[in-house]
């Protein structure tokens, strides 16, 4: 192992410390760890003699991507920062099919072979035999409710949990903000940043356009008033994907799996970061943790044919289901989602926290009885009795991004679309068929909606490309 320009450097935000523990057997380790009490996310890494172990915690908060080159191993929460070290003719085809059909699934896979991430409790092994992955035992969960005890109040109960949760930044954390939608989700979050009495409160977050985003932005105003916070709100229609002066149309080097909004939520970040908030609070998890139990037997929902695969990603489709990862302690659609949103924030010296996915949020919407969650019951139930309106509590019309995602595809992702049917690296590797790609290009130019399954295609190769 490289022992002569080894260097370490922690995530650059002000939310996290960075400690270095000596070691009895010859060894060392650095722990970085959120700044704050109570249970905390963290990232470890012990190295010793012709050996170095990373292991992460439980929350998931910006999963680490690992690589061994030699003798040399290398590591960042930045895939892009990996990018020397990225092989675009050495691709997992099982990761590509995943992506390119819309099943993600939680596992150390990632897009390049010999490329792993680091998902939640796992530990990473770097020896001169190479780099290999220990992940721990499939984490314990509820799976039956509890019926409630004579005179308990649920929605009391919950706000003293989910305020006391984010009340733990509250000595550490100087600067806090909280995205907004304008939705229960992230309504519950900004009561519970607001009864935590952190001080200066700022809410982000986008605004859609047309008749839901007058009404997402009046409940907006209500909250936002009723809790007497500062806000801004970005105009999601003006940073649609693919959009000119946007990540994916300058071919900036990014993760290829990245979120389809990117862009809108790139201009969100930077707001964020400009107006000094050290701790993002986000309502992540909200859907999840209200969703009748995930972790049952049941089958999943069957996924829409994509009609332009490839040959080598039709083959691969029988292996989406290979090396998951055991059940996590967080949801694991949250834990992807996590990997997909917080790394942008990291960049700007911004730290990501989902409190509605705190474990011990997770454990208390596991023991609810069903009919609280049931529409969300309980989150609208304590938006009412905080005084919000009827409006903010249960809107009729919520916001969506399908017309932003139209906007970006029939506006710039159809455009983009041709110079992929005439040169592509998806094609050229076998995972995309071009003659069934530009007949559903043909046919997306006169319907009436583009299908946004197109999106994940243009936003791979668009990704895979700006690593080259």
């Amino acid at each position: 192992m490289t022992r002569t320009k080894s260097w370490i450097r922690p995530a650059p935000a002000a939310a996290l410390k960075a400690e270095l523990v000596p070691d009895q057997a010859a060894g060392f380790c650095v722990l970085v760890r959120e700044d704050k009490g109570g249970e905390v996310d963290y990232a470890s890494l012990f190295i010793r003699r012709n050996e170095v172990q990373v292991s992460a915690g439980v929350f998931g908060t910006a999963p680490l991507y690992l690589v061994s080159v030699g003798q040399d191993l290398y590591g960042s929460w930045d895939l892009a920062d990996l990018r020397p070290h990225l092989r675009l003719d050495r691709l997992n085809p099982r990761a590509v099919a995943r992506t390119l059909s819309r099943q993600h699934r939680y596992s150390a896979d990632t897009l390049f072979d010999g490329v792993c991430r680091l998902t939640e409790r796992a530990t990473a092994v770097f020896t001169t035999g190479g780099l290999s992955v220990i992940h721990p035992e499939a984490a314990q969960h509820v799976l039956e409710p509890r019926s409630l005890r004579a005179g308990v109040d649920p929605v009391a109960a919950f706000d003293a949990l989910l305020t006391e949760v984010m009340a733990e930044w509250r000595t550490t954390a100087n600067h806090i903000g909280v995205e907004v939608s304008g939705g229960a989700d992230s309504g519950n979050v900004a009561l519970s940043a607001a009864e935590a009495d952190f001080g200066s409160v700022h809410t982000f977050g986008l605004v859609m356009g047309g008749r839901i985003g007058a009404l997402q932005r009046d409940r907006r105003r209500a909250l936002v008033d009723h809790l007497s916070l500062r806000d801004t709100a970005v105009p999601a229609m003006r940073h649609p994907p693919f959009v000119r002066g946007g990540v994916r149309e300058r071919g900036l080097p990014h993760n290829p799996a990245g979120a389809f909004y990117q862009e809108a939520f790139d201009v969100v970040r930077a707001q964020v970061a400009a107006l000094g908030r050290e701790v993002i609070f986000t309502g992540g998890g909200g859907d999840e943790v209200n969703a009748h139990h995930s972790r049952t037997n049941a089958e999943l929902p069957a996924i829409d044919p994509v009609p332009w695969l490839g040959r080598r990603a039709t083959e691969a489709l029988a292996q989406v289901n290979e090396n998951l990862a055991p059940v996590p302690v967080l949801p694991v659609p949250t834990l992807m989602a996590f990997g997909l949103h917080n790394p942008a924030y990291l960049r700007l010296g911004v730290w990501p926290v989902a409190p509605l996915v705190h474990p011990r949020v997770v454990r208390f919407m596991e023991q609810l009885p069903h009919e609280h969650k049931l529409g969300k019951r309980l989150f609208r139930d304590r938006l009412r009795r905080a005084g919000l309106p009827e409006s903010v509590a249960a809107p009729t019309e919520p916001e969506n991004f399908l017309a932003v995602m139209e906007s970006g595809l029939r506006n710039y992702g159809l455009p983009l679309l041709d110079g992929m049917i005439r040169e592509s690296l998806l094609v050229d590797l076998g995972y995309v068929d071009p003659d069934a790609l530009a007949r559903a290009r043909d046919h997306a130019r006169r319907a009436p909606v583009v299908p946004d399954l197109l999106c994940d295609t243009l936003a791979l190769e668009i990704g895979l490309r700006s690593l080259a």
